[in-house]
């Protein structure tokens, strides 16, 4: 019996005008030339030149001079190399050197696709049958960077959403730098990756405690380079491991900023091609507390790195490497509890077949099983998850994609036991959803997409991306699905 799916007409499109102020920087030589020509300026032009710039920007950005003597700060080391203290340089001056080391991106001045929906921490002011939503998005703007955004909303008792207030000045994230390494897990993801040199990383980690921080590595690796006198091509292993450290941080927003302002934009060098496809899921532990994470892919253009993102609140966040021999591959999703007593994650380390990992550790995993091949002609290229698994009463729901024929993306469902999410009870004969004739166009044709759904009134929501380009979002009756998910064994 087909399965009656509601598309909404609500849409979630590019929009060019939401820009953040990034650090901009081409070369050594041109920056001190900037430097130079700045402090040359005759002491009443700065001022007005300074007054230019404030009076174009200070409107489409959250204090733009604090930004501007931000990114001053990053190249003061070139101040010493033209022979300037720059202690001695005046604050007008400081903010002006700044502005040229400063650039707007649009952060989905291209697309803003992958969605996924989780229910927002702050409930309050709601009525009894309404949830306060979030919808995360990955956000790509010029060069394909990608990174992560959110909206908000609320849905009412039947499952239409009211969209909240969006902020119009994005902000990113101060970037902190204090995670404590462990050296065991650190030298064991050095192998995973299949990093290889000419030198053992023991040189290295042999000299540090069994835990240490960003600062003490940095510090032994110079003591060592300085030492063993190598030459630039030999000093491939130092670059592995700062690549490595540099995938753990954490970021804080400011407390006066809209989640919809919040921007997090790739930090770490694994990170500067993009941040992709972020599954959000909403993990409750056995204290009953809550903990919001996200696992996602850091690209850099050559390597595939999964990570982990945690929260409580969407102020402050941690990010780390997801380590273990099947943490290589895109499409991890965290299971929103443990399962008999175990962190439980489906992944799709062969890149078309869907497989199941347990943990005792949430972020190290070692063995997966197989859990599902592709079965019918819209999953023969490949099948994967649409992200974290939800608990019903009948079993575990797992929204999937499939590909066929023309690389046609569709969304199906299927259905796991509760006790044993190894084994499947049911599977969709046919796509839920297959791209509509206005879908089908886009950046990437004929793709539907998502990375998260999320159960309300007793219906389904699926927000999907639609040819990689724009977002929307459909929902289907709970119990219409689940009988039909029953019978389709």
């Amino acid at each position: 019996m087909p399965i009656n799916l509601k598309r909404t007409n609500v849409k979630f499109s590019p929009d060019s005008s939401r820009v953040i102020a990034r650090f901009l920087f081409t070369t050594d030589e041109r920056a001190m030339g900037i430097i130079r020509l700045v402090l040359a300026m005759p002491e009443k032009e700065v001022p007005k030149a300074l007054s230019q710039v404030l009076r174009d920007f200070s409107l489409r950005h959250r204090n733009i001079s604090k930004i501007f003597e931000k990114h001053f700060n990053k190249i003061t080391h070139l101040c010493s190399k033209l022979g300037v203290d720059p202690e001695t340089i005046n604050i007008s001056q400081k903010i002006l050197i700044g502005s040229y080391f400063t650039m707007e991106y649009s952060i989905d001045s291209a697309a803003l696709f992958n969605p996924s929906i989780f229910e927002h921490p702050d409930q309050t002011e709601i009525e009894p049958d309404e949830k306060r939503v979030v919808f995360s998005f990955r956000a790509t703007g010029e060069g394909h960077i990608s990174s992560i955004v959110f909206r908000t909303g609320v849905m009412d008792d039947n499952n239409q959403l009211l969209i909240e207030p969006i902020g119009n000045m994005l902000e990113e994230a101060e970037h902190i730098r204090r995670h404590i390494y462990e050296k065991e897990s650190f030298k064991s993801k050095l192998e995973e990756m299949n990093f290889h040199t000419l030198i053992p990383s023991d040189i290295i980690l042999n000299k540090l405690n069994d835990k240490f921080t960003y600062g003490e590595l940095r510090r032994c690796i110079e003591d060592v380079k300085k030492s063993l006198h190598l030459k630039a091509d030999k000093e491939l292993l130092f670059n592995e491991i700062i690549w490595l450290a540099l995938s753990h941080y954490e970021l804080e927003f400011s407390l006066d900023t809209n989640i919809s302002e919040r921007v997090i934009f790739p930090v770490s060098a694994n990170e500067r091609n993009g941040i992709e496809d972020a599954r959000f899921v909403k993990f409750t532990d056995e204290n009953d507390e809550t903990t919001y994470y996200a696992t996602y892919t850091a690209y850099d253009g050559v390597a595939i790195l999964p990570k982990m993102l945690e929260t409580k609140d969407f102020y402050h966040f941690k990010i780390r490497p997801i380590h273990g021999e099947i943490a290589q591959n895109k499409g991890m999703a965290l299971f929103p509890r443990k399962v008999n007593g175990k962190y439980a994650m489906l992944c799709r380390i062969d890149g078309f077949n869907n497989y199941i990992a347990f943990s005792d550790n949430i972020s190290i995993w070692r063995e997966a099983k197989l859990l599902q091949e592709p079965r019918f002609p819209w999953e023969f290229v490949q099948i994967g998850n649409c992200g974290s698994p939800i608990e019903t009463e009948e079993g575990w729901l797992v929204i999937t994609h499939g590909v066929g024929a023309m690389r046609e993306y569709v969304i199906g469902v299927s259905l796991f036991d509760l006790q044993n999410p190894e084994k499947e009870i049911g599977r969709l004969k046919s796509p839920l959803i297959v791209p509509n004739i206005e879908e089908r166009e886009g950046y990437v044709p004929n793709v539907v997409y998502s990375c998260g759904s999320m159960i309300h009134n007793e219906d389904l929501i699926i927000p999907y991306a639609m040819s990689d380009y724009a977002s929307t979002y459909a929902t289907v009756n709970l119990k219409a699905l689940l009988n039909e998910l029953k019978i389709s064994k």
